[in-house]
């Protein structure tokens, strides 16, 4: 998600919209506002368990939750996010914070949006080792440690254009300033600077959604092949192994139904921006109704993952009771 774009601002009208009367997205606004609050209060409460959960775990236990707890971090570091738009959204777009702030906020809403699909693609690859290639050197704490660097560096390298290019922009008739990505001072055309945007939108969604959903597939394909194999002959010491899977599937699949729809109309509306296919004035206004809800349930995303353990893990939700010192309320947990 990128938040420098606003759902109103995203379509600048241009001579082929002139004829094409867009809805008043002021009730959308509002709805939006106040789901984006509610992501906020659960996913800073959820995610500061998960992260303290996995941080109190024995060293020794801690190699298999090292995943969960650096994505929970990313999505804390997403969630905290959530109040400054809210904010700017209140004042209709107005970005009163300055370039600084824009430039970092950005910076960080990317970081934790491609940490976040490259930690999920390593916890699958990982599973993939443990059940089809089980005893794989590559599943020691070393390579996991490793695995995670990678991913954090990696994905502050796709992070730096924010940095870049996320600058405010002055619009004297409004009297409202704006935090957008700006192209404008690498070319002085219009034209190139819609298809640097383009260029950009269009390889984030590939490189950030498109190959990590890709390589997720083809993972759980090749376990699920394996699982029908050996379901039968199954031993007790794999159970915790199999119940680990069903939490990351579960992750996994969450996060795509989540994310599948903005990266759609995302995709759709850079296309059109490049006159790539005819629309018609009701395919439009579908569409620009359809942003800002997207936006809202891509942001869902990183406030159900805690839940999602507490609710498919017996062994982690008791940990978490056990932090928030509500042991005694829980019941205890059969070992898997």
């Amino acid at each position: 998600m990128e938040p420098t774009e606003t759902p109103d601002e995203h379509y600048e009208e241009t001579e082929n919209d002139t004829m094409c009367d867009y809805p008043d997205l002021t009730a959308s606004r509002t709805v939006f506002s106040v789901f984006l609050m509610l992501i906020f209060i659960l996913g800073l409460f959820g995610n500061s368990v998960v992260i303290s959960t996995v941080w109190r775990v024995r060293r020794k236990q801690r190699a298999a939750l090292l995943y969960i707890g650096n994505l929970a971090l990313a999505d804390l570091a997403l969630t905290i996010l959530l109040p400054v738009w809210v904010l700017q959204m209140a004042m209709d777009y107005h970005w009163p914070f300055g370039v600084a702030l824009c430039k970092i906020i950005g910076f960080v809403d990317l970081l934790s949006i491609c940490a976040s699909v490259f930690l999920l693609t390593c916890m699958s690859f990982n599973r993939y080792l443990a059940i089809v290639h089980s005893g794989s050197l590559l599943c020691t704490t070393s390579h996991i440690y490793a695995s995670i660097a990678a991913v954090w560096m990696l994905s502050v390298l796709l992070s730096t254009p924010a940095l870049v290019f996320c600058t405010t922009f002055d619009e004297p008739s409004s009297n409202r300033t704006y935090c957008l990505l700006d192209f404008h001072f690498v070319t002085t055309s219009a034209h190139q600077a819609s298809l640097l945007y383009a260029g950009v939108s269009l390889s984030l969604s590939t490189l950030v959604f498109l190959l990590p959903l890709l390589a997720m597939v083809v993972c759980y394909g090749l376990i699920s092949c394996t699982v029908i194999r050996h379901f039968n002959t199954c031993r007790k010491g794999d159970q915790r192994k199999w119940q680990l899977l069903k939490v990351i599937t579960t992750v996994v699949g969450v996060f795509f139904v989540c994310c599948i729809p903005y990266h759609v109309v995302r995709t759709v509306d850079t296309l059109l921006d490049l006159n790539l296919f005819p629309a018609t004035c009701a395919f439009k206004r579908s569409l620009l109704l359809a942003y800002p809800y997207t936006i809202c349930l891509a942001y869902s995303n990183s406030c159900l993952n805690p839940f999602l353990y507490a609710y498919l893990d017996l062994r982690f939700r008791s940990r978490c009771l056990h932090l928030l010192q509500l042991k005694k309320y829980c019941q205890k947990p059969t070992r898997v």
